[in-house]
């Protein structure tokens, strides 16, 4: 099986909700010449085979997905209905039109309500439905027990976001977990043994919604991955000078990062 069609996932956006640069910002890492400082929101896409389906919809989806040449999607999984995770939900118009049939949209029922809010317009049925006009779209709820998508078993895992319950999936042997600052008691064990962990991370500093370096690297520390991998990433965090300071085995991610599933 070639590259191409082994199961992976490519990271399609690393920051935080305001992105790197952040606008109006001349810091050092928003005005760095390394394109590794140069972070859309978050968005995840992963392959196997000839299918794809996201993780999140970022505000930046459409850039993202036409950098990469993602032609269709089959679903997407939400970790959590946040602004910087489902703005990007109109793009998903053009696969419903492409597929003349809705696209599955894999969440919670918090999640569920929050989107439906948010894009009223594409649940309206007083409005005359058009093909490419609105998202089609057609819920599947989720909780935590796994399902199968694109011929991968997904393992949701249960993440606490300042007082939000989220979600973060393992896939195989690869876990991401955005947009965390609590793991709890029931967790770990859905957590051990990973090859790669993808783990939020958003400065040095405490954050009251995310961990920072320090708590990243305390779970990190506990679950001994082989690799780890911070995202979510702030404009504090320039990739050559934080990679420098982190231990083996850790480092920033970094946009269009690939990682085999």
């Amino acid at each position: 099986m070639s590259v191409d069609e082994s199961p992976r996932m490519t990271l399609l956006g690393t920051a935080t909700s305001m992105g790197v640069p952040m606008i109006g910002c001349q810091c050092p890492v928003c005005t760095s010449k390394n394109p590794k400082d140069k972070r859309l929101r978050t968005s995840v896409a992963v392959h196997n085979g000839d299918s794809t389906f996201l993780i999140d919809t970022g505000p930046e989806l459409r850039q993202q997905l036409i950098r990469e040449s993602i032609e269709m999607i089959e679903a997407v999984v939400y970790t959590h209905g946040h602004a910087d995770h489902i703005l990007g939900l109109d793009d998903l118009r053009i696969f419903g039109f492409k597929k003349k049939e809705p696209v599955p949209v894999y969440c919670e029922d918090a999640v569920e309500e929050t989107i439906r809010r948010t894009f009223s317009y594409a649940f309206d049925e007083t409005v005359k439905k058009s093909l490419h006009s609105r998202p089609m779209l057609t819920f599947r709820e989720i909780g935590l027990r796994p399902f199968e998508l694109c011929g991968l078993t997904i393992q949701p895992i249960r993440l606490i976001h300042g007082r939000l319950p989220v979600l973060g999936y393992r896939i195989n042997d690869v876990a991401f977990c955005t947009d965390v600052s609590q793991i709890p008691d029931e967790s770990w064990p859905l957590l051990e043994g990973l090859r790669v962990l993808v783990l939020g991370a958003i400065h040095f500093e405490p954050h009251p919604t995310h961990f920072n370096i320090e708590g990243a690297l305390e779970v990190v520390e506990r679950l001994q991955p082989q690799q780890t991998f911070l995202t979510h990433v702030s404009h504090r965090l320039g990739y050559e000078e934080t990679n420098l300071q982190l231990p083996d085995g850790v480092e920033l991610s970094y946009d269009q990062q690939v990682i085999m599933l």
